[in-house]
């Protein structure tokens, strides 16, 4: 199956790779998506966790094999099914599952966000759900997965101990995370780096309607110097927000750091071709300080 297919850049659209598990629809962004192979053997790895099957060597590169059935606490996959083969935060990792059945492609705007009897803002792995052909598609958050199962693979909060102690400062900060944990760790760590003057947001139309209101009352500056953007977020992603924000004669010139799990090399092709200032991958939290300090202290 084809996951390399060509979206353009800005257009607020990403395409769902749709796979079953129990008989259930489940949902992947195609962007984090390596390949898809038929299973295949894997070495256990002795006291590793129980969603772990093993790991096995493709083409010479190790990769991590996730049983998603143990993961979604709905029994243990059988030695059938396909491995879904995603990279995302430098990371290898096969997912294993019970039937591939295609691609979807559809605008942020269309996915809904699930509420909280669905998925609690710290313990639910669903981002989002799309309806279509009156079937209900469960997007996954295979980053709180994988985090959940080894957490040094999540944001690296100590290496803004490895800064040392830095000056308060008052510089606004724009940021648009969809993730209530992610987003609570970013401001956290920010202000621990001396950056207190932060308005933080859930998706790129609640940070674009933010830089609106600035310019219709005329004070931009005051509270936006720097914008920090997730790429995955409801209603609008971050390379929307970024394109947005690049077009525009009275903002073009605000940084946009791009902070996503989804920084690989085609990724990043497409943020420099929108105008981004900066991208970085989610885990390297004290980068994101440095690169913010290059561009709204050192200009």
């Amino acid at each position: 199956m084809d996951t390399k297919i060509l979206l353009e850049n800005g257009t607020n659209e990403l395409e769902v790779l749709e796979f079953l598990l129990d008989g259930n629809s489940y949902g992947i962004n195609v962007a984090k998506i390596r390949e898809i192979i038929p299973y295949q053997n894997v070495t256990p790895v002795p006291n590793a966790h129980p969603s772990i099957e093993g790991i096995f060597m493709p083409r010479d590169t190790m990769i991590t094999a996730i049983d998603l059935k143990n993961c979604l606490q709905r029994g243990t996959s059988e030695a059938s099914g396909f491995f879904i083969i995603t990279n995302f935060n430098k990371l290898d990792i096969a997912f294993h599952v019970d039937e591939v059945l295609g691609i979807h492609r559809v605008s942020w705007g269309d996915i809904i966000k699930p509420n909280a009897t669905v998925s609690t803002t710290e313990e639910g792995v669903s981002t989002g759900i799309i309806k279509r052909n009156d079937k209900l598609i469960i997007i996954l958050d295979f980053e709180k997965i994988v985090t959940d199962i080894n957490p040094e693979t999540g944001l690296k909060v100590t290496e803004i101990d490895a800064l040392g102690d830095r000056d308060r400062n008052d510089i606004p900060i724009l940021i648009a995370e969809d993730s209530v944990l992610l987003n609570k760790l970013i401001v956290d760590s920010l202000k621990k780096a001396g950056y207190v003057n932060l308005i933080h947001t859930e998706n790129g139309e609640e940070a674009w309607n933010v830089i609106l209101e600035c310019k219709k009352h005329g004070d931009l500056q005051e509270h936006v110097q720097c914008v920090i953007t997730d790429i995955e977020m409801p209603i609008m992603d971050g390379h929307r927000l970024t394109k947005l924000i690049k077009e525009d004669e009275e903002t073009q010139n605000i940084p946009v750091v791009i902070f996503s799990s989804l920084v690989n090399e085609e990724m990043k092709r497409k943020g420099e071709a929108l105008g981004a200032d900066a991208q970085l991958s989610k885990p390297e939290i004290g980068n994101l300080v440095k690169e913010i300090d290059r561009l709204v202290l050192e200009k």
